[in-house]
């Protein structure tokens, strides 16, 4: 496993410990990914209220990091009169400190080297018209800030990520509660089944996938995403 080009995990944390400006927050997440494997239906419940099957292996996609933008910049939906609605999926992220390849669960362990929430964003009646069609839907997940992410905290506090309470709420009503015990794929089974599909490079953000509630944004809403004691606060513009 070597370690990454990008800006080391180490100093994106260290960097944003006392940095609020929205701007810096970006520059420093992008400089520290490669690229965004997010993970779809690994929950049961969501994948039964969007009428999905629940899938039997993980199912996966890519944004890229041009995709990604700090929580602290706020949410920026595309025009809804063009792209119509933006949908929130919130969702626990893990970065990697190390490359992994056809990995094992010790390496998948060894490699993580940052936590956070994040969102994807999603259009979702573009997304419904894409597949209809058969057509890839990277213009519904892929457009700049469609994945939204709060700041890098040290994964040891997480232990082995197995029981994660994480949740979103919208104008102080609570939209979604998430439980990495419900996940159908676990973290590091997650992280040792991407890397068999394809190499992981350190940089990487995995989005583990959302639990159910999924909705649409609407202009003025007050988000808050919340991970153990850590809060991230952000209005949809």
């Amino acid at each position: 496993m070597s370690q990454s080009p990008h800006m080391s995990l180490a100093d994106a944390i260290a960097a944003g410990v006392n940095d609020n400006s929205a701007n810096d927050a970006n520059e420093r997440l992008r400089a520290s990914i490669g690229k965004v494997v997010c993970v779809g239906r690994n929950y049961a419940a969501h994948a039964e209220e969007l009428g999905n099957e629940v899938p039997k292996a993980p199912i996966l996609f890519m944004k890229p990091a041009s995709s990604v933008v700090s929580i602290r910049q706020g949410v920026v939906r595309p025009n809804p009169a063009l792209y119509g609605e933006t949908h929130y999926e919130a969702e626990l992220c893990v970065q990697l400190a190390a490359d992994l390849s056809a990995a094992t669960i010790e390496e998948a362990k060894q490699a993580v080297g940052g936590v956070t929430l994040g969102l994807d964003l999603t259009l979702r009646e573009l997304q419904a018209e894409l597949k209809e069609k058969g057509h890839p839907w990277e213009r519904a997940k892929c457009f700049d800030g469609a994945c939204v992410l709060g700041d890098w905290l040290d994964p040891q506090v997480f232990g082995d990520f197995t029981d994660i309470h994480y949740q979103l709420t919208i104008n102080d009503a609570l939209k979604q509660d998430g439980d990495s015990a419900l996940m159908l794929f676990p973290v590091y089974e997650l992280l040792v089944n991407i890397s068999h599909a394809f190499s992981l490079q350190a940089g990487d953000v995995i989005m583990t996938g959302t639990p159910s509630g999924v909705g649409a944004l609407q202009a003025g809403d007050q988000l808050s995403l919340k991970l153990g004691a850590h809060e991230w606060q952000a209005e949809v513009k």
